[in-house]
């Protein structure tokens, strides 16, 4: 009976955790990180949830002659934003599963 009662705890945290962590995850969406290449020639904003919402690009690299590098600074810069948004939703959700050692979570 005492293992019941200590599952039936367990799983009210678990369900505790899952919201909270739900609740993060809805919160994720409206947070932004900023990307930057070329000494903040190209900028990319992202959400979140990894969508990109806007993209800045400095007419000084925008050269006919040299569309390759711009196209690097454009992914350097989302990468750099992937990164971020990668960082801020392990900050965000970490804080609810430290401690837990649960397969496949952070």
């Amino acid at each position: 009976m005492r293992g019941m009662n200590n599952m039936q705890g367990m799983m009210k945290q678990m369900q505790k955790m899952q919201k909270k962590m739900a609740e993060e995850q809805e919160k994720l969406k409206e947070e932004t990180v900023e990307g930057t290449a070329g000494g903040g020639m190209v900028k990319v904003v992202m959400n979140g949830h990894k969508e990109v919402m806007d993209v800045e690009i400095d007419e000084e690299v925008v050269d006919p002659d040299d569309v390759e590098m711009l196209q690097d600074l454009i992914v350097a810069a989302i990468n750099e934003a992937m990164n971020k948004a990668d960082a801020l939703t392990s900050e965000r959700l970490g804080k609810h599963t430290q401690g837990l050692n649960i397969p496949g979570m952070m």
